[in-house]
């Protein structure tokens, strides 16, 4: 018999599509990237990165300013589903369901490990005050704000 403490964490013992609504959702790290615009090369199909917010996204907390109903204010906004998360190209490489997807452990400063939602600004893999708002930004300037932080792992992890 284990005690409680012994338990397996559930990003370990269950598929992306075992997980429950709450379990699916506490995944989320809240770092945002995934709420950065990304710029796809139609010729290669590459994506780039920009430091460019969506509309909905508080730059400080790293929460969209109305979850529950994005898709209204931004209607391209994708919600993620274990489909998704295993066709998706550009998941950044800390995204926890990426992780769980790949078989691999989530980092020390994702709250489910750390216990602190903070962690993940502390250790800098947030998009906490990095970004800029895309509201009032022409589409063609999105290419002066590309950058490479999103799609890396941090140093040191």
């Amino acid at each position: 018999m284990t005690s409680g403490n012994d338990a397996i964490p559930f990003w370990k013992a269950k598929s992306l599509d075992e997980m429950s609504t709450r379990e699916w959702e506490s995944l989320c790290d809240g770092c945002a990237r995934c709420c950065l615009n990304k710029l796809e090369d139609w010729d290669t199909g590459d994506i780039v990165w920009t430091d460019v917010a969506c509309t909905l996204l508080d730059g400080h907390t790293c929460r969209c300013r109305d979850y529950e109903n994005r898709a209204a204010t931004v209607p391209d906004c994708i919600q993620l589903t274990p489909e998704e998360v295993r066709s998706l190209t550009w998941l950044p490489p800390t995204c926890a369901y990426r992780l769980v997807r790949d078989g691999i452990d989530l980092y020390w400063w994702h709250p489910l490990v750390s216990g602190d939602p903070d962690t993940v600004h502390q250790a800098g893999i947030s998009v906490r005050d990095r970004t800029v708002p895309e509201d009032g930004m022409a589409l063609e300037d999105y290419e002066h704000h590309v950058v490479d932080w999103p799609g890396q792992e941090p140093s040191g992890q």
